[in-house]
């Protein structure tokens, strides 16, 4: 099962490298479509779907929201399918994909290089603006209930050396940024040198997979990804135990990008601030959307920050003098954010 788990990795990165490649050899035509896109008539939009789970799984969800959001706009809006986070920050940064639903470490990166710009942010059926990062391990697997018992967190890190585990991807925020940081970075552990094995899943879906399939001890996973698991795979769910839950990460951001013209612009935000059509929201397991800005995921940067500075403090291959002033840079990031 681990050899099968490794081949799936390795095609999903395939997939995604030949995708990067497609997208880099036609860059500089969508890169003018899209900087002309205020100057022409836009006669379709992509809008980017994340790798929470399978295409398989998220086609009968995406669907009858487009179609709704087509309708809103007045223009076709097609689901953009990824298997990785950074692939469709690539599209979006090449013009291929002109709005997104993104989380919020892939937010911030999209930010930085794909000319996104947050507009709205995704409300939860109990109405929070939130969600959580979780660790997750078998039912049957004896370590589950001696974790639960001292506390998730604490157990991963004094029995690393004998676990294997599983992240998400780089560019999630509850299946890699935020366990990274309140778990390992927090008690100055390289988790690359810590377990007995250490993988990057992929997506939501096949971290909790892993799990119930006794590929991997322990695993991240978010809250509303298990709860998906529970409509999509019940008897995988039920075979999974929550051993460690994260602090409230703030929800999705939806974004689009910012040479979009005003116009859909606007029509954008007709839609997401007034949509409530529940049978077509509850499979994402959300009520609405409301007005968001950039500085909502603040939160996300300064955990990411906080991160470098403490991997910052812990290199040996740099002189003191580099290293204080990497961290005067950094802290200095660090304020000008909270000052915003």
């Amino acid at each position: 099962m681990h050899r099968r788990l490794f081949i799936q990795q390795a095609s999903l990165f395939t997939l995604t490298l030949a995708s990067a490649k497609i997208l880099s050899a036609c860059s500089s035509t969508n890169a003018d479509n899209s900087n002309s896109a205020s100057n022409s008539a836009i006669k379709e939009i992509n809008f980017g779907v994340l790798s929470t789970e399978s295409q398989a799984n998220q086609k009968p969800i995406w669907e009858p929201f487009a179609a709704a959001m087509s309708k809103e706009v007045g223009i076709p809006i097609k689901p953009f399918y990824v298997t990785q986070y950074a692939a469709v920050i690539e599209a979006m940064r090449f013009g291929k994909v002109q709005a997104a639903w993104l989380g919020g470490k892939s937010y911030i990166e999209a930010a930085k290089v794909a000319e996104a710009e947050a507009f709205a942010q995704v409300v939860s059926k109990d109405g929070t603006r939130g969600y959580y990062s979780h660790l997750i391990a078998n039912k049957d697997n004896p370590i589950t209930a001696a974790a639960k018992a001292v506390g998730g967190d604490q157990y991963v890190i004094k029995n690393a050396a004998n676990l294997t585990f599983a992240f998400n991807e780089p560019n999630s925020t509850s299946g890699f940024l935020v366990p990274s940081y309140y778990i390992f970075t927090k008690n100055n552990i390289d988790p690359k040198k810590a377990f007995k094995r250490l993988i990057f899943a992929g997506n939501h879906e096949a971290c909790a997979m892993a799990v119930a399939n006794k590929q991997v001890d322990v695993a991240t996973v978010s809250n509303e990804a298990l709860n998906r698991l529970e409509k999509t795979n019940p008897t995988a769910r039920e075979k999974i135990e929550i051993i460690w839950q994260s602090p409230l990460i703030p929800s999705d951001p939806i974004v689009y990008r910012q040479d979009l013209p005003a116009d859909i612009k606007q029509k954008f935000h007709n839609f997401f601030y007034n949509y409530k059509d529940a049978k077509v929201l509850e499979p994402f397991g959300i009520s609405g959307f409301v007005k968001a800005e950039d500085k909502t995921w603040h939160t996300i940067r300064e955990l990411e920050i906080a991160k470098k500075i403490q991997d910052t403090q812990a290199k040996e291959d740099i002189s003191e003098q580099e290293k204080q002033q990497k961290l005067a840079e950094l802290n200095q990031q660090l304020k000008e954010i909270q000052l915003n």
